[in-house]
């Protein structure tokens, strides 16, 4: 375990001096994903202005939802943005040179990228979580919790989507489509979802763990609701290294140099 925190950590930060190589193009795109985060936001300004809540969700509560959110997304971004490259990968061969390696196949490609956008999206973060009202000096351990939760479940989801391709072949359009399909679903106030949509969002599409379950953290502490989304979390996890390492059985070589 020691060894692969060290490993992680080289890992993260080759990446980011590799982000930050040109600083005009890093600033850049995280400026405009920050930028783009916003626009998205006003819309609900604009709807919450106008009709004030939604079955008892407010603006608050939505900037909360879009705080981790693009806390969790950006900081998967920031951390393993090899992840959404990982299906062209199973399918051209592309794993080999990380299976020569002496470290954690999945590991290292899903941190073999880092993306400059993130940043943008952590920065996000941070502002909407200070307008929303509900984060506190206290809370910050709470908030950093449930974004590193968040992003575990983020990254746990695209293992599981890309891993199709192990099975299918080439599915790396359609797997990212259904990874941003995720992320669509998270940022929608969870009052509008009712019935069979409920239990689809805490498990196919697990929004339930990214962002409403820490909303409702934010707005009132419990242990049992911070074990659920730890819990929750965790258990994605070993789905994802699970399923990832039964394809790797299904693997064929693509018998490449780079």
């Amino acid at each position: 375990m020691a060894a692969t925190l060290r490993f992680l950590g080289a890992l993260l930060a080759t990446n980011l001096k590799a982000s930050v190589a040109l600083r005009g193009a890093f600033w850049l795109r995280a400026g405009f994903m920050c930028a783009n985060n916003f626009i998205f936001l006003v819309v609900w300004w604009v709807f919450f202005e106008r009709f004030g809540e939604v079955r008892g969700w407010r603006m608050a509560d939505t900037a909360a939802v879009y705080g981790i959110g693009a806390g969790a997304f950006g900081l998967s971004l920031v951390l393993g943005a090899g992840v959404q490259e990982l299906a062209r990968l199973v399918y051209q061969g592309g794993l080999d040179a990380y299976l020569t390696q002496p470290k954690n196949v999945l590991l290292s490609a899903v941190g073999a990228r880092s993306e400059p956008s993130g940043w943008g999206d952590l920065a996000t973060a941070v502002i909407l979580f200070s307008l929303s009202g509900y984060v506190s000096p206290a809370s910050i351990p709470v908030c950093v919790t449930i974004v590193l939760s968040g992003c575990v479940v983020f990254l746990s989801t695209a293992v599981l989507m890309h891993s199709l391709a192990f099975w299918l072949g080439d599915t790396q359009s359609l797997s990212r489509q259904a990874w941003h399909f995720i992320i669509i679903f998270s940022l929608y106030p969870k009052t509008i979802f009712v019935g069979w949509l409920k239990v689809v969002l805490f498990t196919v599409i697990p929004a339930g763990f990214i962002t409403f379950l820490p909303v409702d953290l934010l707005r009132e502490f419990r242990w049992s609701t911070l074990a659920t989304v730890l819990g929750g979390a965790a258990a994605y996890a070993a789905v994802a290294t699970w399923v990832f390492h039964r394809g790797l059985r299904h693997y064929a070589s693509g018998n490449r140099f780079g």
